[in-house]
């Protein structure tokens, strides 16, 4: 599993109180960086592997400002282009949020998809989600 922290801005609030529903899948993407880095550890966007193809968020309960966020993420399924993340956002130990997204290795030079690489695979494993998990 990956973890990120966040500390929610003041401008992520909406007029209601609460951190704002489009943040959340922001708040999503920042927990991927660590599994970028496995595809692109040079972080360019001329060799940028990682193309999301699909990604799923259920809001389970309100998040706030001035309390720290933290971003969950899991390997749900290894495919042999792509894979499947589990996600989750909790604060003060609820469940906030929770989704799904899906990415396929990409080479974007030759516009097409790749088999992840054997190496980057045992690293995938290392973050496997499981029922246990939840």
């Amino acid at each position: 599993m990956f973890k990120t922290i966040i500390e929610p801005r003041v401008s992520e609030t909406d007029g209601v109180g609460h951190i704002n529903n489009t943040t959340i899948p922001i708040w999503f993407e920042a927990g991927r960086n660590k599994l970028f880095k496995l595809f692109t550890p040079d972080s360019s966007f001329q060799n940028w592997k990682m193309i999301i193809l699909n990604m799923n968020v259920d809001y389970v309960d309100q998040v706030y400002f001035g309390r720290e966020v933290e971003v969950y993420t899991w390997v749900k399924r290894i495919g042999n282009t792509s894979l499947e993340l589990y996600e989750e956002i909790r604060q003060d130990k609820r469940l906030c949020a929770k989704g799904t997204s899906v990415y396929v290795n990409h080479d974007v030079k030759q516009r097409k998809s790749e088999v992840i690489p054997e190496t980057i695979r045992v690293e995938l494993e290392k973050h496997r989600y499981s029922e246990s998990a939840e």
